[in-house]
């Protein structure tokens, strides 16, 4: 693939940008040697991101079943596929993991992805007269994706850190490529936002305000439906795509200009930013452990309390530790 340059200054460009990660990242139907794969698996995909991580491994060359990217620019549009068994994996962040659960998604968590905090965060004008996050206070903030997303948290998160009252800020909810242009037209003041997107407003001249370190948990997950998960062929099929994962994983870690380079072809994003995104994204897989489960239930507690989520949930009871045994 070749490597589209866009206008970072114009809307244009945000409006090019997010189609890129839209749509590069969706592919058709591949199938693997096997004259008969045991099942299909649909993966669902957050701007191109976990795709990107495969094929610039490879890992899943020889793979005994067939797949197929569903390609989403947010947690909650790729939810609302898992939901309506569109695809039988997903991959997001810790709070709109939690907020799938509390909306009847049937879903089961089955490994962690590990990354770095510094992947999220707020951010405003480069000119902007707001210097803190308490300057925040009376003022309109754009979060994305959706209610119950690591973006809302790491706001709340760094209110809370600054003194400010949840209801002295007016938070409004936009999905992230109309949020980008938004931001890059200058329409929006604050706005709370994670990886790809995050890097592109910075490097577009956006100041961070607060970034996620010391807020967020930098752990994402992959979930699978329960519908796939009770097929055994299905089942078989997504503990095989798992072992991949962590092979992708370790690949990535270990070859991390191949993995930017991959990145940016696939995307069409800059190299520079690539680099930026693919050094801090959730990259490493493993299985879920007690710590994680720990960690996920202390943002599912505060989510509770903070009124994000209505109902606190019971993390043990959306996870299958069982499914994939490789060593963490």
């Amino acid at each position: 693939m070749t490597s589209l340059l866009f206008s970072w200054a114009s809307r244009r460009g945000w409006l090019k940008q997010g189609a890129a990660l839209s749509l590069a990242a969706t592919g058709s139907l591949r199938a693997f040697a096997q004259a008969q794969p045991q099942a299909t698996l649909v993966l669902g995909d957050q701007a191109g991101g976990l795709r990107s991580l495969f094929e610039a491994s490879r890992a899943l060359e020889g793979a005994p079943f067939a797949y197929r990217w569903a390609n989403f620019q947010g947690a909650a549009p790729l939810f609302e596929a898992q939901r309506g068994a569109a695809v039988d994996t997903a991959m997001a962040g810790d709070l709109p993991v939690l907020a799938a659960a509390v909306g009847k998604t049937p879903l089961k968590i089955v490994a962690t992805r590990v990354g770095k905090a510094d992947s999220l965060g707020i951010v405003v004008q480069h000119d902007s007269p707001l210097r803190s996050v308490a300057d925040l206070r009376g003022k309109t903030v754009i979060v994305s994706s959706a209610r119950g997303s690591i973006s809302q948290y790491q706001l709340y998160g760094a209110l809370e850190e600054a003194g400010v009252k949840r209801d002295e800020v007016t938070v409004k909810f936009v999905l992230p490529t109309d949020a980008a242009a938004a931001f890059a037209s200058r329409q929006i003041d604050a706005w709370a936002i994670f990886d790809p997107y995050y890097t592109i407003a910075v490097q577009q001249g956006g100041r961070i305000l607060r970034d996620g370190r010391g807020i967020n948990t930098a752990l994402g997950f992959i979930t699978a439906s329960e519908h796939s998960l009770a097929d055994p062929a299905r089942r078989a099929a997504i503990v095989q795509f798992l072992d991949r994962l962590g092979r992708a994983g370790d690949w990535a870690l270990a070859n991390p200009e191949a993995y930017a380079q991959a990145y940016s072809q696939l995307t069409r994003l800059p190299i520079e930013a690539s680099r930026i995104i693919t050094a801090r994204a959730s990259v490493a897989g493993r299985p879920v452990s007690e710590a994680d489960i720990a960690a996920l239930q202390v943002v599912a507690d505060r989510s509770a309390r903070d009124g994000i989520l209505p109902v606190r949930v019971d993390v043990r009871a959306i996870t299958d530790t069982q499914l994939w045994k490789r060593a963490a």
